[in-house]
């Protein structure tokens, strides 16, 4: 029996290859798809590099001007498509990086050669680190410092990824600003488990939150398996045949559907003795870990009677999540999920069962804001209560718990409500809320939360419907809707999974306890702290945002944001201020006009529908293409237009450019402080490449 050669793809193969024009792809193409027929073909001619220290990185030709970067080891049956580029470029490329199987972990790693880092290194200290909105400065800094990692001792380094060439120059690090600067020449398992250790965790954290701990000789020449592990797999992929060859390269953009870190990776396979918890600041992957965890549950665990139900807070990203399953799962798989919005699914199961009711989303209009202002002709003016106190009451105290009677108001928490309420006193606030319910009852009206509960106590009486329940952007759920996705499936084995993060809560009235929703994740909660998205300049400047503001970890405890690291670099984001609203529209035009010549995709993101308007009015003038995005309005990734959107409704987008109108008074927004933090975090993560503040 003949066996084929092992043939898989690098990362950095495919990022370089979608920088370059199409027909250089077109050409990448037709090659690689007879390299991955037949790697030892007579045809293809495996060149030495003369000037490259892998002396298992060869040149492949693909025309007069472009060429290939193979690894092919001298034995194992293993090649790697590395790189490619134009000749000259491909060959620097080759010459200054080595590919070696990690002593302690296994993992195949790519990195750069001494050479390149200590100059990087060297250049990082003649150089002051950055803050936001400070454009950097050349100046010695002090060489006196205790290198970061002198603590650490040799297997402690390779444990977390560091390659053995590289001890020295680690060791040798001596600030955080030096580690960034190397960051890209360090296989990216290396980078993290520096950077947390800087950050206050120790090895065994690092190693603990992996699950990828080895506990087997290594033996470095075998490639082979080297390639296969979990760290190796989020920067190579083994191809099997033609069609997922030409299914990857025509998409080299979408790298999210093959490499996933390896934490990523161990979360989204294997069995889970229960519900568990995934958190994660802006940009981390969690939707991306979700969709995997939907993948391996509906291949291995879910069948077309016991689905895998996906949901996430809006239709919006709902719609987005499937259409996005359906580019890397089959059809066979794709009819074992179901992916929809709450709310819509609670609508859709609520009408089979007959339910003589209409929801309500919100009580501002129609009968619903009849029949609350009849309730409120009811409160005792006596009691000489803030303005706003009925409404947060009904909807942080009242609906969230499902509170139906006297009695159970007068025992009901009220932990940060700010009013303390005697038992007299929620006597003679409770009237207000029981004549709100009696007035939706003879309209046949339904609050969303009291709905969540009829739908949660239907499905006691009937059989499971899921496998498996995965929630996305978990931190939009308020407590009765946690409580319905808790009896949406039995409890088992890989039941519930959660990926949210509370720094990007934009609804505040929704803040859960899942505890308290019983649902024990006990033992079974993890964190994702790379950033995928932005630029660590972005990110530094969107958490500068949320100082002092109090965020929770979706259960009991608090959440923080100092682990995060992003893992592209770019122009420090800069910060414009103005007197009014106009001027600032004023200074918009050549901002955008600059977006668009670079053919960046821009959004100008306000607090206020109304404000949006306005923003669309002064480009509409400069004859600039715009596109308003409603709230049930899908954005188009391709269009060449200057999108415009809410904070709230940016949630779950992405563009290269963000021009983001926030005001310094959030009094006129009826938001608190806090709140306005959360969303200016939200609208700022959503660049991935330049951001602009614009305060007025």
């Amino acid at each position: 029996m003949t066996f084929k050669p092992k043939v898989a793809l690098a990362q950095d193969f495919l990022a370089n290859l979608a920088t370059l024009a199409a027909a250089v792809q077109g050409k990448v193409l037709k090659w690689a798809l007879r390299f991955q027929s037949d790697p030892t073909a007579s045809g293809i001619n495996y060149e030495p590099i003369n000037g490259a220290r892998d002396r298992n990185l060869k040149s492949v030709r693909i025309d007069q001007d472009w060429r290939g970067i193979v690894f092919k080891p001298p034995a194992g049956d293993v090649y790697v498509l590395m790189y490619v580029d134009h000749h000259d470029d491909a060959y620097r490329w080759a010459e200054g990086r080595r590919v070696a199987v990690n002593p302690t972990t296994g993992a195949l790693q790519v990195f750069a050669v001494e050479s390149l880092v200590e100059p990087a290194l060297e250049q990082a200290r003649l150089t002051a680190a950055p803050r936001p909105g400070v454009e950097l400065q050349a100046q010695p800094l002090e060489q006196a410092q205790t290198p970061m990692f002198a603590a650490l001792s040799d297997a402690d380094l390779l444990s977390i990824g560091t390659p053995e060439e590289l001890l020295g120059q680690v060791r040798s690090i001596r600030t955080e600003f030096e580690l960034d600067a190397v960051q890209d020449l360090l296989p990216v398992e290396a980078y993290e488990g520096l950077f947390l250790i800087a950050a206050g965790d120790s090895v065994s954290d690092v190693l603990i939150s992996r699950e990828t701990r080895v506990d087997r000789p290594i033996d470095t020449e075998d490639f082979a398996t080297a390639i296969e592990t979990a760290e190796s797999q989020s920067r190579f992929v083994v191809v099997a045949d033609e069609e997922t060859m030409a299914a990857m390269l025509n998409s080299p953009l979408a790298q999210w559907r093959v490499f996933l870190h390896p934490t990523q990776r161990k979360l989204a396979q294997g069995d889970r003795g229960g519900p568990m918890r995934v958190l994660g600041g802006a940009g981390t992957g969690k939707t991306v870990l979700a969709m995997h965890r939907a993948k391996w549950l509906a291949e291995n665990r879910a069948t077309a009677e016991k689905k895998v139900f996906f949901t996430t807070f809006t239709r919006n990203l709902a719609a987005d999540i499937e259409e996005n399953l359906k580019t890397f799962c089959s059809p066979g798989v794709m009819q074992k999920i179901e992916v929809k919005n709450l709310d819509a699914w609670v609508h859709g199961f609520l009408r089979r069962y007959k339910y003589d009711h209409q929801i309500i989303y919100n009580r501002k209009q129609g009968e619903a804001a009849e029949a609350w202002q009849r309730a409120l002709a009811l409160q005792d003016t006596s009691l000489a209560l803030p303005p706003d106190f009925y409404e947060d009451e009904l909807e942080r105290v009242v609906l969230a718990q499902g509170i139906n009677s006297r009695d159970d108001y007068r025992q009901a928490r009220r932990t940060g409500r700010g009013v303390v309420l005697t038992r007299g006193k929620r006597d003679a606030i409770w009237p207000v809320f029981e004549e709100y319910r009696a007035q939706l009852a003879s309209r046949k009206l339904k609050e969303v939360d009291d709905a969540y509960r009829d739908a949660a106590a239907l499905l006691r009486d009937k059989p499971p419907a899921y496998s498996a329940v995965i929630a996305d952007e978990t931190q939009d759920f308020g407590p009765q809707a946690l409580r319905l996705l808790r009896a949406m499936v039995p409890a088992a084995p890989n039941d519930l999974l959660f990926v949210g993060d509370g720094h990007q809560r934009i609804y505040p009235r929704n803040r859960a306890s899942m505890s308290a929703s019983g649902i024990n994740i006990r033992g079974r909660s993890r964190k994702l702290y790379l950033n995928y998205r932005t630029t660590e300049e972005i990110r530094r400047l969107a958490v500068a945002t949320l100082e002092g503001c109090g965020v929770d970890d979706l259960d009991e405890g608090s959440d923080e944001v100092r682990r995060y690291k992003s893992l592209s670099h770019g122009p420090i984001p800069r910060t414009l201020a103005f007197q009014h609203l106009e001027d600032a529209l004023s200074s918009l035009l050549p901002m955008v006009q600059a977006g668009l010549a670079e053919a960046r995709s821009v959004c100008v993101i306000v607090p206020t529908r109304h404000d949006a308007v306005a923003v669309q009015g002064a480009l509409r003038a400069a004859e600039l293409p715009t596109t308003l995005l409603g709230p049930d309005e899908r954005d188009n990734p391709d269009s060449r237009s200057v999108r415009i959107s809410t904070m709230h409704r940016a949630k779950g987008l992405e563009f290269d450019e963000v021009v983001l109108l926030s005001p310094r008074d959030c009094r006129g927004l009826k938001a608190r402080p806090d709140d306005l933090q959360r969303l200016q975090y939200v609208a700022m993560t959503r660049a991935r490449k330049v951001v602009t503040l614009v305060r007025y």
